[in-house]
């Protein structure tokens, strides 16, 4: 089923687990990720960045997996992911992404809400989720670049007003991890992820998931984390895969023999980490 970010993310709250955010970066990877979220038995949350989203189109993406998830029968959320542009949100929207991301973390706190408070009103008007972002994560994907040493912590006390203030659907929390990081592991700060978790009542969302230890999953699910994004791990995977098998093909044979096993490794990963996202050995909330 076609669905929101809302409604995956309230039954993730219910039995206490996350729910994957997989970036897709062209059309290949997409029917294998949703295929990998029907064997686990999760909802899945496909994501895109703007200019992916431009690249196939934004109807081509909604119709896309709209088609998948009912021939699949999987719960799939279709989102756009830090944008910073109302009129690519708009797009979007009506378009028919069921979720948007407004990214004001780089503005002055006072007009972050002021922004984010009109997506809101705009997007849950005609159905759709909203996620918001205070504090910044370090790291560069897709145009964004942070310097690690410029990253803000989220402040529980500006967590709990932005939230109070905006009324988004997911809050996404600057906690030390890092957007485009696949070469090492940070270290998260737990204890400020408890201490947001005790100020707000909504779903977290973690960024720059692929440079997060998966030790620390259990951890970060039992303190509010509700939305896990993975970008760049799906990203380095396909382009290894592909580059290798392209090496070694001959240029007369179907591109297909080469895509394919690129698709596949996204799918294992996919299926590899939302079925730790489920959390199967925590209780039910």
């Amino acid at each position: 089923m076609y669905t929101t970010l809302k409604d995956v993310t309230l039954l993730a709250q219910k039995l206490n687990f996350t729910v994957g955010a997989f970036n897709t970066h062209n059309l290949e990877m997409l029917p294998d990720m949703l295929r990998a979220a029907k064997e686990v038995g999760a909802p899945i949350i496909i994501q895109t960045s703007v200019d992916t989203a431009r690249y196939i189109g934004f109807k081509v993406l909604v119709n896309a997996v709209k088609a998948i998830a009912d021939e699949e029968i999987v719960d799939a959320v279709l989102h756009l992911d830090h944008a910073k542009s109302f009129d690519d949100i708009k797009e979007a929207i009506d378009s028919g992404f069921t979720s948007v991301m407004f990214d004001g973390s780089s503005l002055p706190f006072k007009e972050n809400i002021l922004k984010t408070r009109a997506v809101v009103e705009y997007a849950h008007a005609r159905g759709v989720s909203v996620e918001g972002e205070l504090g910044t994560i370090g790291g560069t994907e897709e145009g964004i670049h942070v310097d690690p040493n410029d990253r803000v912590y989220t402040k529980p006390k500006d967590a709990l007003a932005f939230v109070q203030a905006t009324g988004i659907d997911a809050l996404a929390v600057a906690i030390g991890t890092n957007h485009g990081q696949f070469k090492s592991k940070t270290e998260v700060n737990i204890p400020l992820l408890k201490e947001i978790h005790a100020m707000v009542d909504i779903p977290l969302v973690i960024h720059g998931g692929t440079g997060v230890k998966e030790e620390d999953y259990p951890e970060l699910i039992n303190n509010g984390i509700r939305k896990f994004n993975v970008g760049t791990e799906l990203l380095v995977n396909w382009t290894q895969v592909a580059k290798d098998k392209f090496a070694d093909t001959e240029v007369n044979k179907s591109l297909r023999h080469n895509i394919i096993p690129a698709n596949q490794a996204v799918k294992e990963i996919v299926k590899h980490k939302m079925s730790l996202f489920l959390n199967v050995n925590s209780r039910i909330n």
